[in-house]
C-alpha cells in the first residue's frame, strides 16, 4: 500500500446520521489505532476578535463559518501521515478553544461534516466521498430532540433556526453537493448494509 493515508469524506444535512456512520466505522477499527475521525465543525473560524453579541449571530450553516484554508492544509499533512494540531471549538463561547488535539500517522481519516462534499478543495483530497441522504422531516425531528435534550434549547429557538438558516442553507449548499458522492447512504446509521460494505472496503485498504 502506498504510504499515504486514505481520507473518507462523509457529508449530509444536519442530523442526517453522519456521526453515527463515522462512529460505526471507527468502532470496528479503533483497536488498531489506524483510523481517526475528524469533525469539520472543529474548523469553525476563530471569533475571539468579536464581541459575544457578534459571535452568537454567526450562521454556522454557511460555508463562510469555516476556516477552510486550515482544514485543507491539515488534510494535506494527514494524507502524508504528517503530524497536525487539530483545533477544537468551544460552543459555549462561540469561538475556537485553546485546546488542540495532536494527530499523526493514521492510515484512514474519516472527515465528517455538512460541507465536506460542497468544498472543492476538501472534496479533491478525499479518496471516498459519501453522502448521507435522510428525509428532511426525520432530520428535523432528530435535531429538535438533540438540541432540546442535550443542548438545553427551547423548541421555539430550534424551529426558528431551522427555518431561518438550516433549511435554506441545506437547499442552497448541501443538497446540491450530493452529485459529487461516490456512495449515497439513505437513513444514516440505521443502514447497516451500507456500513458493512464500507467496513469491508476499508479492511481491504488496510490489508486486514
Amino acid at each position: 500500500m502506498e504510504n499515504k493515508a486514505v481520507i473518507i469524506g462523509i457529508a449530509g444535512g444536519s442530523a442526517s446520521g453522519k456521526t453515527s456512520i463515522a462512529q460505526s466505522i471507527y468502532d470496528r477499527f479503533k483497536g488498531s489505532h489506524r483510523v481517526k475521525i475528524i469533525k469539520q465543525d472543529d474548523y469553525y473560524k476563530d471569533q475571539s476578535d468579536k464581541t459575544m453579541e457578534e459571535r452568537v449571530k454567526t450562521n454556522y450553516d454557511h460555508p463562510f463559518a469555516f476556516d477552510n484554508d486550515l482544514l485543507v492544509s491539515d488534510l494535506k499533512k494527514l494524507k502524508k501521515k504528517e503530524r497536525i494540531e487539530k483545533p477544537t471549538y468551544d460552543y459555549s463561547k462561540h469561538t475556537r478553544s485553546d485546546i488542540t488535539e495532536v494527530i499523526e500517522d493514521r492510515d484512514v481519516i474519516i472527515l465528517e461534516g455538512i460541507f465536506v462534499l460542497a468544498e472543492e478543495e476538501v472534496r479533491d483530497l478525499c479518496d471516498i466521498l459519501i453522502y448521507v441522504d435522510t428525509d428532511a422531516d426525520i432530520r428535523f425531528i432528530r435535531r429538535l430532540r438533540r438540541d432540546v435534550e442535550e443542548r438545553a434549547r427551547t423548541v421555539d429557538s430550534v424551529c426558528n433556526q431551522y427555518l431561518e438558516t438550516v433549511r435554506p442553507m441545506h437547499e442552497q449548499f448541501i443538497e446540491p453537493s450530493k452529485k459529487y458522492a461516490h456512495i449515497i447512504i439513505p437513513e444514516g446509521g440505521t443502514n447497516t448494509v451500507a456500513i458493512d460494505l464500507l467496513i469491508t472496503k476499508i479492511s481491504s485498504i488496510l490489508g486486514d
